[in-house]
This record gives structure tokens, sequence and C-alpha cells, in this order.
């Protein structure tokens, strides 16, 4: 499951709020989170075809550390369903982040960061995996009303039996409604991942309303086509932002 947990932050009043990049979209944006803010967000993934499907339900943990620097941890349990097999649940895969904006441009509206991540093998639900490592640059494009442009990718280390490094890459549009609501869609693009899948397309659309300067919701989905076949994706969480 592609994940989405790299967070963006705007300071209004001295409290941070939600920007128009990054979650609910799996397309990461470079925005880091506020110095000596913490962005926290109670979330569910689900990706999946018909009814066979897999979700990570958990909280996506950032601090602004330093100064142009995110720390993050992602902190999830999973839950399957596969008809032949039935339910099953148990803890997901430990992520470890950090987001280092190396490039911001006030003026022209443009951001660039890398965001390496490392996923560590505690799930419970898909056992014998090896720690992976994702290596990715996004880049951002304000303009003036409200309008955002993000996206890039990066390369993920994928040990295993059968398994295969890949690419990944994704693109979004965002656009601010008013002031409490934002509206976006996006397009994404992921490397086969194992020897006998195939590569995978995802699109969607997402939303994002602010409830107060510290609450927010959340929630994105669309098709996904890989494996010869379509699915879907979905999102949605509650954030907290202090």
């Amino acid at each position: 499951m592609k994940r989405r947990h790299a967070l963006a932050a705007l300071s209004l009043a001295t409290i941070a709020v939600p920007a128009a990049a990054g979650p609910p979209y799996i397309t990461d944006d470079p925005v880091p989170t506020d110095l000596g803010h913490w962005e926290i967000y109670a979330f569910s993934d689900a990706d999946g075809h018909r009814s066979t499907f897999d979700d990570e339900t958990g909280l996506d943990i950032n601090y602004g550390g330093f100064k142009d620097v995110q720390l993050t941890a992602t902190v999830p349990l999973g839950l399957s369903h596969d008809p032949e097999t039935g339910w099953h649940g148990g803890t997901s895969d430990l992520e470890l982040a950090v987001k280092y904006r190396f490039i911001n441009d006030e003026k022209s509206g443009i951001s660039v960061s890398a965001f390496p991540r490392v996923i560590l093998p505690t799930s419970t639900l898909d056992q014998g995996e090896k720690t992976r490592l994702l290596l990715p640059v996004w880049a951002e494009k304000d303009f003036a009303g409200g309008t955002s442009l993000f996206g890039g990718g990066g390369y993920m280390v994928n040990p295993g039996r059968s398994n295969r490094n890949y690419w990944q890459a994704g693109l979004a549009l965002t656009q601010d409604v008013s002031e409490k609501l934002s509206l976006g869609a996006e397009i994404a693009r992921q490397g086969r991942d194992a020897v006998d899948s195939t590569a995978r397309t995802d699109a969607g659309v997402g939303a994002i309303l602010k409830l107060s300067d510290h609450y927010a919701l959340l929630a994105s989905g669309g098709p996904t086509w890989g494996d010869h076949r379509i699915g879907y994706h979905a999102y949605a969480s509650l954030g907290l932002f202090f």
C-alpha cells in the first residue's frame, strides 16, 4: 500500500493549520511541519479489489524539530480481508522518516525537499519482509489564488525473495475553494514491486475541511489500475495541529 504520510503546514496566528498539499493525497509534498509544532493524523488507508482489501489504521506523527526539518513516525495497525481466508488483523510496518527542505523560495512559491523513509518489517500480517528504504524528492509551486501544484517521486529499495526495487512518482493539483475547504486531484504511478506483479496507476480526488485552527477532516479516493484489474484506494483522517 502506498504511503501518503508527508504532511504540510502553514502558520496562522502562530497555530499550525493544514495546507492544501500532502495528505490526503498519495503524492507527497515538500513543506515540513513548522518549527516547534506537531501534526498528528488519526488515519485509515484502504486499498483493494471488490471484497479483497488491505487497510492500515493508526497515527501519523510529525514534529518540526529544526528549521526546514520534519521528523515523522507512522504507527499503524493492519486489517485485511480475502474471500477465501476471511479476516486478518495485526500490527503493520513502522515507518520513520526525515523531511529536509533545501529550497524555499517564497517569492516564486517554489519548495523542494528530500524525504527519505525507512519502513521496518514489524507487520504480523506480512511476515518475512525485510527493511525497505524509500528515497524520494518532492517539489511544489504555489500560485496566486490558492492554487498549488506538487509532485515528484523516488526509488524504493525493496529487498526480499521475489521482490523488486521500483520507482514511484505522483503529481497533484489543489485549489483553495474557501478559507476552510480545499479540493484537489492527482495521478500516481508505481513500478512493479514483485516478479509476479505489474506496475500500477492510481487516480483520485481529495478534500480538506478545516474545522478549526486545531482540527481538520481529510479524505481522498479513486480507482487503481494494476495486476490486470481495476481496484480502488481510499483515505480518511482527523488531523490535530498544535
